[in-house]
């Protein structure tokens, strides 16, 4: 069934949203940040929910971060909703129904370029722009209940691109993590210490890399009710090699990083901390990577 909905998802739509001579080889990765959310978008990076209906897509930033730090640049973008590897397409209805479009401000406006069939909307509270919901998709596959949303700019998909997870390359994307009707935490937490200063700082950013080889930005925050305890929280990690990023900004000059009884120094403002996830179906389980900043 799903390798049906596979070619019928992709077979046509793909090729209806590339545009012609559309830089598919972009020189960067995508910036920016998404976080999946209910349909208020209060709850910013919200990753546990209770039906798959509940999960929307929200533009960032998060609680802690500055209002422009997270946002996603303008233009259209495309979404799909997958296992975690990326391999098993889960969205069961065209590409080309699931667009959006973000204004300058990195706000999510309007679903319209998803046509007749565009998904469904709330109205994020703290930004007055639009949560877009991800249903329809179906179960996931993992053992451990998780699933993974891909963003990408609409003119960026390529299906011919080596490694690509139907037709959403790993560099040009956004993804999180949510599970459904599975409460196992299964989390990477960055903390970060800076001299005289008793507790972690929030308002911090580290960049998650996660198995596939894609992107997320995440802020340190004290928030309980999202399992963020002063820390840039990553849930719902899937089994494999992430890499935690963490470069000089302000707040932060970096002067190392711990993970895992390791230390990692720096380079040319930037230190690169690999994470290597177990398979944790039995019991919850938290990596920590710490940074010490140097001011």
């Amino acid at each position: 069934m799903l390798r049906r909905t596979l070619a019928i998802a992709l077979a046509v739509p793909v090729a209806a949203v590339l545009a012609p001579g559309s830089p598919a080889n972009a020189a960067t990765p995508l910036s920016g940040a998404i976080f999946t959310t209910d349909a208020s978008g209060v709850p910013v990076n919200l990753n546990i929910y209770a039906a798959k209906e509940d999960v929307y897509l929200n533009g960032g930033p998060g609680i802690n971060a500055p209002d422009e730090a997270a946002g996603l640049p303008a233009g259209t973008y495309s979404f799909q909703v997958t296992d975690p590897s990326g391999k098993t397409l889960l969205s069961t209805d065209p590409v080309t129904c699931r667009q959006f479009t973000v204004d300058d401000s990195g706000v999510i406006r309007s679903v319209a370029a998803g046509g007749a069939c565009a998904h469904a909307t709330g109205t994020d509270g703290e930004d007055a722009g639009l949560t877009v919901q991800l249903f329809p998709y179906a179960d996931t596959p993992n053992n451990g209940g998780v699933y993974k949303v891909w963003v990408s700019p609409t003119e960026l998909l390529d299906c011919t691109a080596v490694g690509n997870k139907n037709c959403f390359v790993p560099r040009y994307s956004k993804t999180d993590n949510f599970k459904v009707r599975n409460n196992r935490i299964v989390e990477i937490d960055t903390r970060f210490v800076k001299p005289g200063v008793a507790e972690p700082v929030d308002g911090l950013a580290a960049t998650w890399i996660d198995t596939n080889g894609a992107s997320n930005v995440k802020y340190s925050e004290y928030n309980p009710g999202m399992l963020a305890f002063h820390e840039a929280h990553v849930e719902a990690a899937e089994q494999g090699q992430h890499q935690i990023v963490v470069s000089d900004q302000p707040g932060c000059t970096v002067a190392s990083a711990h993970a895992d009884g390791r230390t990692y120094l720096p380079v040319g403002g930037s230190v690169t901390v690999p994470v290597s996830v177990r398979n944790h179906l039995s019991a919850d389980y938290t990596y920590f990577v710490d940074v010490h900043c140097a001011d």
